[in-house]
């Protein structure tokens, strides 16, 4: 059963001046119940917009153009500012970045949550709540009684837990999670990936996962779609980009990653920079910075279409029928026959 389903988002800042940036472009995808998607790219590929474009909490510049966010049937994007609160927590949660910017440092953890449980109208009253809200972080791993604590008396790992004890205290369906693991040692990163996966199955939970480390969707995803400059580059279950990736940008990202089945492997760097939103290029997103591209006027010209090549694998690329079947690691740079 699919839980939320996007088609041809596309979203806008608006400037001081009065121009529109094209932050997201025509961007699709579903989230199946229980499955977890990885929203993947380098910072300024427009996948923070797309998260906070599902809650409907952009800025004040931000605006969305075109497109439909379907959950359970209705349009997202078309039911009025109270409906939408009425879905938020209650139906699509999310942990943000930075545990600690997340936390109120004047208040103890469990006040919070119980906040949250009470503007939500989740229990009757406060002392249901307080029960409620121990509960929620015996499920994320921290005993009850340290909920009368304030965040700055909780480790890193510990507060993270706690932003998710928050995210779930309303029973979603949907869980986003933005960077769940930036700040934190590769000790804590491991627990938290294993207490999502634990929630994900006890509750079954759809996750979107965002972020810019490829070991947490390996670990994590069943789903990947890699963006870059706003648009989708590559969609596919986890094993398929991993094992077989088309787009050249995913391949490089790829090669960027220490892969720990070989170990000392020499890793590739990806030249320049996402581009600027002011500034995007006439063709594809990613020629600029492509290894493949130089004799393909193609590429310079027209931006490419999204492809299903296989069941279930889009690539946008004009080249993606030309490449030869090498594995990353034998791709010389430059390499690639036109079709």
């Amino acid at each position: 059963m699919i839980s939320l389903e996007v088609k041809n988002l596309s979203v806008q800042y608006i400037t001081d001046a009065g121009v529109a940036l094209q932050a997201v472009e025509g961007l699709s995808f579903s989230l199946e119940q229980g499955r977890s998607l990885g929203l993947v790219g380098e910072s300024g590929c427009g996948k923070t917009t797309v998260m906070l474009s599902l809650m409907r909490i952009l800025p004040e510049a931000g605006r969305i153009v075109d497109g439909q966010m379907l959950f359970d049937g209705r349009d997202l994007l078309q039911i009025s500012e109270s409906e939408i609160q009425a879905v938020r927590w209650k139906d699509i949660a999310m942990v943000f970045q930075g545990a600690m910017n997340a936390l109120n440092p004047v208040r103890t953890v469990e006040s919070q949550i119980v906040e949250a449980l009470q503007l939500h109208k989740i229990v009757n009253n406060k002392k249901d709540a307080r029960q409620r809200a121990g509960e929620l972080l015996e499920l994320v791993g921290i005993t009850a009684s340290r909920g009368k604590q304030y965040p700055h008396q909780f480790s890193g790992g510990m507060r993270q837990r706690a932003v998710i004890a928050m995210a779930l205290a309303c029973n979603p369906r949907i869980l986003i999670a933005d960077e769940p693991t930036t700040a934190l040692d590769v000790m804590i990163q491991a627990q938290i990936i294993e207490l999502l996966e634990k929630l994900q199955r006890d509750l079954n939970l759809s996750l979107l996962i965002v972020t810019h480390d490829l070991g947490v969707v390996a670990e994590m995803c069943d789903d990947v779609l890699v963006m870059y400059g706003g648009t989708v580059a590559e969609h596919a279950d986890s094993d398929t980009i991993f094992n077989d990736p088309q787009h050249p940008y995913t391949q490089r990202l790829l090669k960027a990653f220490p892969d720990i089945a070989e170990p000392g492997s020499e890793l590739a760097s990806i030249s320049g920079n996402p581009p600027r939103l002011d500034d995007l290029p006439p063709g594809c997103r990613f020629e600029p910075r492509c290894h493949l591209s130089g004799r393909y006027p193609l590429c310079k010209s027209e931006l490419p279409p999204l492809v299903e090549i296989a069941p279930g694998h889009l690539v946008a690329c004009h080249l993606v029928k030309g490449i030869s079947p090498l594995s990353i690691g034998e791709r010389a740079e430059g390499e690639g026959n036109p079709s």
